[in-house]
């Protein structure tokens, strides 16, 4: 049986769900705000953990992250989330991945606002409980960044 959790007031929670998905970013990757590249964050007997930076801004940063399964070529890399992190407000809120597109392409027929808020709620609890996830699995980022290159080596 799966549960899920769906607020009445789902603005307002998802607000709060974004900002405690910055907490949890800021407790697995700490000093992500100083990326410059790629980061790997490692756990024993675990896949890496990567962190790119895709985009920068004065007061917002666009990140990926992903686990890499396969350890060699062909690499199989999930779940690839894209995630945008707004420095000023300190919040975190997921894009896509490679399961669920961007909001404006998955609901591009869509114009009920509240279809937007459900598809972002879901994403956004997603990234709450995978973030969860890697913490209790020990996933720790080096202060220096790395690449993926440098992490199979």
């Amino acid at each position: 049986m799966v549960y899920r959790f769906f607020p009445e007031e789902k603005a307002l929670w998802l607000h709060h769900l974004c900002e405690a998905n910055f907490s949890r970013l800021e407790r697995l990757i700490p000093g992500f705000e100083g990326i410059e590249d790629e980061s790997v964050g490692c756990a024993r007997g675990k896949p890496a953990l990567y962190l790119r930076l895709l985009e920068r801004s004065p007061f917002t940063l666009v990140i990926e992250l992903t686990h890499d399964f396969s350890g060699e070529p062909p690499l199989i890399f999930e779940p690839n989330v894209r995630i945008r992190v707004c420095l000023d407000a300190r919040t975190v809120e997921m894009l896509s991945d490679d399961e669920r597109p961007h909001v404006h392409l998955a609901l591009r027929d869509e114009e009920a606002p509240a279809a937007i808020l459900d598809y972002k709620w879901e994403m956004n609890y997603f990234l709450s409980r995978w973030l969860d996830h890697c913490l209790a699995a020990g996933y720790r980022f080096p202060l220096r960044e790395v690449s993926r290159d440098l992490a199979s080596a």
